[in-house]
């Protein structure tokens, strides 16, 4: 350790959380109310991605998609409104109020009443135990801190394909203020990326308006769930008018065009905008974590604990690589600011083993728990129960026939290993599951729960009735025909 690296014997503050994302406000909340001592550094605006150009806009954008095309859709429920008109800049101001109605929820009055120094401004470590925070108008101050968290978040992957700065590509974080300003949404939009945020814009920017190209390198999107749940959704963008591309690599811009190259040669694909969603990496520079050593090819790199190699810096949140979700980064947040501020009497190891993926398509693809591919990857022996919606009457009632659940059971009996769900709520489906998983309840737990009928979460006790009517116990049954045979005389 470097001789200017001295470690006080007093501290400032107990703990100093840098990124007022979901991470960093859900550890400086935990910390405020066992009354510890705790700073939370933002640069740029509270609530981070998920408030301002993730999770809130996006559902906003994807609300008023869903009403365009339910009201195109009508017909078929015997409702016939006609041609519509979309109201591109009302659809774009609508999601700014939404940030606007949930921003004080995140907001620095909130924290503050809640017991949190908020500092806005700009954190860089001086030395293992201090941070500078210079402000906007150029004046800093030193905090030294017995712990910190770090929670700076992520930022868009910009691909190095030749041509590409001078392309105007908008990003997730960008979109949102050049849309702003549009009298409609653009006419030609391609999105480069099939992962939750690509197939999620592709789908919402063409039912407002667009004509989508959504290209994919891969040959299938959404690679983290099932490959069955991912069809669902390409045939389900398709009907809407995506032109998906997938097994395409793009390979340079032509001004406003891509060329990709797929498996039949070249596709050029002109565009008025193209969104790059290829996935996001940790921001991590600017920190002064390399001059820690904290760095390691371009990422940070974390125990079990969610602790650096200086075992009073911790890590939450997208910036920590495990996962990238607003959920999973407040799940992360309890971790380090429990076992920052529990030191040195407890620490817990983080549990991933029950955190749930959706995206918000529609239908919704949700998940918990082991995939089919992930099983086989770790040599876990399991069986599989699918139930198909098009026997479901609900969502023959609705005409929502596209979609299933499937579980995943331990071989031989019925301990659950993971579940996948395709369904116009599965979001909301699949915490039934991850309860059920985290309690260690078994799939006749799940069969035996009145479910109302006729409700979507009634899939669920469906699926797992499926498992019982496969497994019938046969030589009980014929017991049971020569009883009540003989009983009847």
């Amino acid at each position: 350790m470097p001789d200017n690296w001295k470690k006080s014997s007093r501290f400032d503050r107990n703990l100093v959380v840098i990124g007022g994302g979901a991470a960093g406000l859900v550890s400086a909340y935990i910390a405020a109310m066992v009354r510890a001592k705790v700073t939370l550094v933002e640069a740029h605006q509270m609530g981070g991605d998920c408030l301002n150009t993730g999770c809130v806009p996006s559902k906003a954008l994807l609300k008023s998609a869903k009403v365009a095309h339910a009201v195109r859709d009508g017909v078929r429920f015997g409702v016939d409104a006609g041609e519509i008109a979309v109201d591109f800049p009302q659809v774009m101001r609508r999601l700014r109020d939404v940030i606007a109605t949930i921003e004080p929820h995140d907001s620095i009055e909130r924290y503050t009443a809640l017991g949190v120094e908020c500092a806005q401004g700009y954190a860089r470590f001086v030395d293992p135990w201090t941070v500078e925070i210079e402000r906007a108008d150029g004046t800093s101050t030193r905090l030294t801190s017995k712990a910190f968290i770090i929670a700076t978040g992520a930022e868009p992957v910009i691909p190095a394909i030749p041509g590409i700065e001078a392309s105007g590509f908008l990003t997730s974080e960008t979109l949102w203020d050049a849309m702003a300003s549009r009298a409609k949404a653009p006419e030609k939009l391609v999105i480069l990326g099939g992962g939750p945020i690509g197939c999620e814009l592709a789908q919402a920017i063409q039912r407002l308006g667009s004509q989508v190209t959504l290209v994919e390198m891969a040959d299938r999107l959404l690679l983290k769930e099932e490959a069955d749940a991912a069809s669902v959704l390409t045939a389900a963008l398709t009907a809407d008018g995506v032109r998906v591309l997938t097994g395409h690599k793009a390979v340079r811009f032509e001004g406003t065009a891509l060329i990709a190259e797929g498996s039949d040669g070249e596709v050029r694909i002109d565009f008025d905008d193209i969104i790059i969603a290829v996935g996001r990496r940790a921001r991590i520079s600017g920190f002064g974590l390399e001059e820690l050593g904290l760095v390691d090819n371009g990422k940070v790199a974390v125990d079990a604990y969610l602790r650096t190699r200086l075992p009073h810096i911790f890590v939450a949140g997208d910036v920590a690589g495990n996962q990238q979700l607003t959920h999973g980064a407040a799940h992360e947040a309890w971790y380090a600011s429990v076992n920052a501020l529990a030191r040195p009497f407890r620490r817990y190891r983080a549990d991933y083993r029950f955190l749930p993926r959706v995206t918000y398509t529609d239908p919704e693809v949700a998940s918990v728990g082991l995939s089919e591919d992930s099983a086989r990857a770790q040599s876990v022996s399991f069986e599989v129960t699918r139930y198909n919606l098009d026997d479901f009457d609900r969502a023959i009632a609705d005409g929502e026939t596209e979609g299933f659940v499937k579980i995943l059971t331990q071989s031989g009996n019925d301990k659950l290993l993971g579940v996948t769900i395709v369904a116009p709520h599965a979001g909301e489906m699949i915490a039934e599951w991850v309860l059920a998983m985290r309690q260690g309840l078994r799939l006749r737990h799940v069969m035996q729960a009145i479910h109302s009928y006729p409700t979507w979460s009634e899939a669920n006790k469906m699926a797992a009735g499926r498992y019982g009517l496969a497994r019938q116990p046969e030589r009980l049954q014929r017991l049971a025909k020569r009883w009540f045979d003989w009983v009847r005389g």
